[in-house]
């Protein structure tokens, strides 16, 4: 450890230029930092400063021992990170920025307060993109591909979309069996906060068919209003299979169009990259990873 000793003194000498003021830092004498630096040009065979009267500073050599010394020291000081994190126990506010469908993520998040008594949730549902560094955001769980190069992700699971609505509203309207059929439909639509666009209906179409522009009779933001609207008869909604298990399951909502449906949605968690995420946000991401879509990763 004395080698290390010798390390650290070097450092503090380089970015002050002074053994003196080095020695304040270090609380140690001045004499003790010149007799360290000494020891280890000794052992190393070269002349880490110029001392003259007035000042220190660094040879060429010295120049590039301390870019290795800086590295070595952030390694050991990383390390000891490490492993106080590990054996620490996840505390703390935990700030956490969420898609607002409350149906995938509200019984998982209650077991995880349940699981860590000691973390605080700040949970804020919006399907806004947020600057998760910016805005101060430990993590964030978002629909699609991630697309921000400074966060780190896992990919909690996938889901499937549905076109659905209520058997009364088919009774009444007919059954499409073919997307081109939604034309002649009630839609019921959702729109994206961050770019004021509707969301696609992602359904295959023949190569020479057009892109269908499907009627707008609603436009929200959210899943709960178009539920609410597709059971009671209003009209066709395109959702996410998490959002309406239970009224799929009992019959109050019929799935159509199901072979049409392209692509199943994706569902990660994000947050800011660093080597070692802290204990808070280590326990969310490994519970979200088992609970969320326990059975389809």
């Amino acid at each position: 450890m004395d080698s290390l000793n010798g390390f650290v003194v070097f450092v503090q000498v380089a970015e002050t230029r002074s053994f003196v003021a080095a020695g304040r830092l270090l609380g140690v004498s001045a004499s003790a930092v010149g007799k360290s630096v000494g020891r280890l040009e000794d052992k190393l065979g070269v002349r880490l400063f110029h001392r003259s009267t007035r000042s220190v500073t660094l040879t060429a050599e010295g120049g590039l021992f301390l870019e290795r010394s800086r590295r070595i020291l952030a390694e050991i000081e990383a390390a000891q990170m490490e492993i106080s994190q590990a054996t620490a126990a996840p505390r703390g506010r935990l700030r956490v920025s969420l898609p607002l469908v409350s149906a995938l993520m509200l019984p998982v998040l209650s077991d995880f307060m349940e699981a860590y008594p000691q973390i605080e949730l700040d949970l804020d549902f919006t399907d806004r993109v947020v600057d998760v560094i910016e805005e101060g955001f430990d993590a964030v769980v978002r629909i699609g591909e991630p697309a921000d190069s400074r966060l780190a992700a896992r990919r909690l699971g996938s889901f499937r979309w549905c076109v659905v609505a209520s058997p009364d509203y088919f009774e009444r309207r007919g059954t499409p069996d073919t997307p081109v059929d939604l034309l002649d439909h009630t839609c019921l639509h959702y729109r994206y906060p961050s770019t004021g666009r509707l969301e696609a209906w992602a359904l295959r179409r023949r190569n020479e068919e057009p892109e269908l522009v499907l009627p707008v009779s609603m436009i929200c933001n959210n899943i709960e209003t178009r539920l609410c609207f597709a059971l009671q008869g209003r009209g066709i909604a395109y959702l996410p299979d998490f959002s309406i298990k239970e009224p799929l399951a009992d019959g109050r909502l019929r799935a159509v169009l199901s072979d049409y449906v392209e692509r199943p949605g994706v569902v990660h968690v994000l947050w800011p990259a660093s080597k070692h995420p802290s204990p808070k946000v280590r326990a969310l991401v490994d519970f979200l990873s088992e609970r969320v879509f326990p059975h389809r990763h």
